[in-house]
């Protein structure tokens, strides 16, 4: 994992037991940087977050190639993350080429206005340049970063449409916590599918009978399955 940046809000019923929350409370209490301001007493997002450009260039040191998991802790298209900074973030992944990045989202509405606006891209060539003498151009597309949405619900499925509409070399479905029976499923330009239950405190009850219609599918489209856990089941 990599955090550039930490803290969220809470914006659909996937996030009612939020890992990541739960995470940042105990930080919080142990004094880690950065942690102060983005949860509560009660240890609930404020909605705040908070940059730490400190970390942005860990990646270019990991010299073995790695699957990178972007932003564990918070939400790389968050709203109060400035789009110079997610600009900078897709710069570094650019440049550690060795690396694969999974960004994932419950915000698609902002990833697709960034992602197709020309002078987005034109900010990252701008930080390419920071990062690395004669840096390689994004060209509108940074082809080891791979794009997801979460979708719990059936009222969530829009964020899958949205992700069609990004420019991304991969395109991942996260259906966890999966939490009702989703329904039919346009998969098209969509290459890997995740599935898991809910875990932890007060996590819900994912039934058998949701993931089969899930991976039945995603054999029928000859989409790669991946199911990662029952949770409490």
């Amino acid at each position: 994992t990599w955090n550039p940046v930490v803290g969220c809000r809470r914006v659909s019923e996937g996030c009612r037991h939020c890992y990541a929350e739960r995470m940042a409370k105990r930080l919080r209490a142990m004094g880690k940087d950065g942690y102060q301001d983005v949860v509560d007493d009660k240890g609930h997002w404020t909605g705040d977050v908070a940059l730490i450009p400190a970390r942005l260039d860990d990646p270019l040191r990991w010299k073995k190639p790695q699957m990178v998991f972007v932003n564990s802790m918070s939400d790389l298209f968050h709203e109060n993350i400035p789009m110079p900074f997610v600009a900078r973030i897709f710069a570094v992944c650019r440049v550690a080429e060795q690396h694969t990045f999974q960004v994932l989202t419950k915000r698609p509405a902002r990833m697709v206005a960034l992602l197709n606006d020309p002078l987005f891209w034109q900010e990252v060539d701008s930080w390419i340049d920071v990062y690395a003498d004669n840096g390689p151009r994004s060209n509108g597309l940074i082809k080891n970063v791979w794009l997801g949405v979460s979708v719990e619900r059936p009222e969530n499925k829009d964020r899958i449409d949205l992700l069609r509409q990004t420019p991304a070399a991969v395109r991942f479905l996260s259906l966890e916590p999966l939490l009702a029976d989703l329904g039919e499923l346009d998969l098209s330009g969509i290459h890997w599918v995740i599935v898991g239950g809910e875990s932890g405190p007060g996590a819900r009850p994912m039934h058998p009978a949701w993931v089969r219609s899930i991976r039945d599918q995603c054999w029928e489209a000859q989409i790669p399955f991946f199911f990662k856990q029952w949770g409490e089941f």
